[in-house]
């Protein structure tokens, strides 16, 4: 196991579920204790139509500026939540798959932390895991914090 210490790089996947509050929660905790950076990344993609053309949306919607404002209202209530003091959020907004993203930001940390719905095999085996992917494919040590689902 990698040490965990002040030049430690923790990331964090955000989506803005509950499961991903309960990560950057747990990861708050771990740099807090450890003196680690911690960073949360949160990935959006602009929804594509037929081979793979950008779809035809009504008005302008702002993907990136909805992430951010995701990303900031997580960030805002897991430090409220974890008691903020001794802990700075960097932030990485990223327009990407979500693990493609969350894995190079982690392909240099020394750990990434991912939420987990708790959907169970057969929702996760259609929707597909974003936490089972990362804990298959990162190149750094992978928490899952586990969220019950409604």
């Amino acid at each position: 196991m990698v040490p965990i210490g002040p030049t430690s790089r923790i990331v964090v996947g955000i989506d803005g579920s509950d499961a991903s509050k309960g990560a950057l929660v747990w990861a708050i905790g771990q740099a807090k204790l450890t003196g680690a950076t911690l960073e949360a990344v949160i990935a959006f993609k602009r929804p594509t139509g037929a081979y793979g053309e950008p779809a035809i949306l009504p008005g302008d919607l702002d993907f990136e500026g909805e992430a951010r404002r995701t990303l900031g209202d997580v960030i805002a209530e897991a430090l409220d939540s974890a008691g903020s003091e001794g802990c700075e959020v960097l932030t990485t907004v990223v327009e990407d798959n979500p693990t493609v993203a969350l894995l190079r930001a982690s392909a240099s940390a020394d750990l990434l932390v991912v939420g987990a719905s708790g959907h169970g095999s057969v929702v996760g085996a259609l929707i597909g895991s974003v936490s089972e992917y990362c804990v298959h494919h990162a190149t750094c040590p992978v928490v899952v914090v586990r969220h019950p689902p409604q």
